[in-house]
């Protein structure tokens, strides 16, 4: 069965006008319930557990995580994070995580597991920037190497922003791989160095997209060996998107998902996905963009 991570506290709301848009955490199960993609029973609710507090750890600087938990950072550095900073939402971002250590279990049990939430990918080990606090799947990758699940990671960060945080963290561990396929113009603008970095021009269609894509995803598999992925499937690859720069469309965004869930499916490695930025003017249209994974997921895998 495919497991989804998913809590209330996901939909925590902002002061009124801010940017980013939190109503898609409550719409997205709601659509996939409402339409019979998923089941209640596909969905579990994540919790804050001490034990998995080493994993944060082993991503992240202990002063930065004691400051961020007392939410004493710097104000110059708490602006770079993007959301007025709070005790609830500090409380968010490690349910997130915790959300991606759990769904990382149930990936190498089923095949592949969701998280509603997480690509927290501009967390970076000793800041946050970017509405990302905590890296969610740098943390999941330090779980599953630390516990010794596996021994080989590779990361596909298909969100139209870098993963500036993921690479940094990992840019002296040759246990996991990094992968970003990103607009080369869109933030960060100074971008930090993956082991694999793919810049788009702005505008890129679906044609040429996809092309990369099913180019270089075999061939990392060949070169990576991974035992895990996991997958940042942003949805901010649209056109229609107010914070991307690339050109695809609603159908490109699909076939993506659908190619690199069947390729993983068929050479049988498990892959937790998280989902990513999302910002089209319209909500529908972030709704339907990300369904479209959840869709192909459980199409793909059960």
């Amino acid at each position: 069965m495919l497991k989804i991570a998913y809590d209330d506290i996901y939909k925590h709301p902002l002061p009124e006008g801010h940017r980013f848009p939190m109503e898609k955490y409550d719409l997205l199960p709601k659509q996939l319930l409402y339409e019979g993609t998923c089941e209640q029973a596909h969905f579990f609710q994540p919790q804050i557990l001490e034990e998995n507090e080493r994993f944060i750890l082993k991503a992240h600087d202990v002063g930065y995580v004691n400051e961020l938990y007392t939410c004493t950072i710097d104000p110059r550095a708490a602006r770079k994070i993007g959301f007025p900073l709070s005790p609830k939402l500090v409380e968010r971002e490690r349910i997130i995580s915790n959300g991606t250590i759990k769904a990382c279990q149930f990936a190498l049990n089923h095949g592949i597991a969701m998280n509603v939430a997480g690509g927290t990918h501009h967390a970076y080990r000793t800041r946050g920037e970017a509405f990302c606090m905590l890296n969610d799947q740098a943390i999941g990758a330090y779980y599953l190497l630390e516990e010794k699940m596996v021994h080989s990671i590779l990361i596909l960060d298909f969100d139209v922003h870098q993963g500036n945080g993921t690479a940094e963290i990992f840019e002296n561990d040759s246990r996991v791989f990094t992968c970003s396929v990103h607009g080369k113009n869109n933030y960060p603008f100074k971008k930090e160095v993956s082991d694999l970095d793919i810049p788009l021009e702005d505008h890129t269609t679906d044609e040429i997209y996809l092309n990369t894509i099913k180019k270089i995803v075999p061939y990392l598999v060949d070169k990576v060996k991974p035992d895990f992925v996991f997958y940042l499937s942003g949805v901010d690859i649209l056109a229609t998107d107010k914070l991307g720069k690339l050109g695809c469309t609603i159908e490109g965004c699909k076939e993506r998902d659908r190619y690199v869930l069947q390729f993983l499916f068929d050479k049988g490695l498990p892959v937790e996905v998280s989902m990513g930025g999302g910002y089209s003017k319209d909500i529908k249209i972030i709704i339907e963009a990300h369904a479209n994974t959840f869709r192909l997921a459980q199409n793909i895998f059960f």
